[in-house]
């Protein structure tokens, strides 16, 4: 079944699940540009870091959406997963912002695991490695 045409679309469905969080959230940054940067900055994250956010976010998201340089796309947003965790989550007293370390913590193993697997046959990746 590692071949299959099952593996293929739950690798796509994976594919379209994680990415959906990082575009929306790279495109909301970008419309709510000042507010995210205040927000940014009050975390101790330094708001001029804010188009490298929304560049890996909306960027990876998309790459990893269509299946385009998956392996370095997922291991940009594993990195950054990790990062948003421990700077923007990392409370041991809130525990609403200890759900959103572990969430990412989370997608950070998803992307890892995906770095490794490979976008699959359902992908530009594919695509592109036929035609060479």
């Amino acid at each position: 079944m590692k071949d299959g045409i099952f593996c293929d679309l739950t690798k796509l469905l994976g594919r379209v699940l994680m990415a959906a969080i990082f575009i929306q959230a790279g495109w909301s940054k970008i419309g709510g540009y000042e507010g995210t940067q205040s927000y940014m900055e009050s975390a101790g994250v330094p708001g001029a870091l804010l188009p490298l956010v929304i560049l890996v976010e909306l960027g990876g998201g998309l790459a990893v959406l269509f299946g385009f340089l998956t392996r370095w796309a997922a291991v940009a947003l594993a990195l950054f997963s990790l990062a948003t965790a421990v700077l923007m989550h990392y409370a041991p007293g809130d525990q609403q912002e200890m759900i959103s370390f572990m969430k990412n913590l989370a997608i950070a193993g998803g992307f890892f695991i995906l770095a490794c697997a490979g976008a699959g046959r359902i992908s530009l990746d594919q695509l592109f490695r036929r035609k060479h």
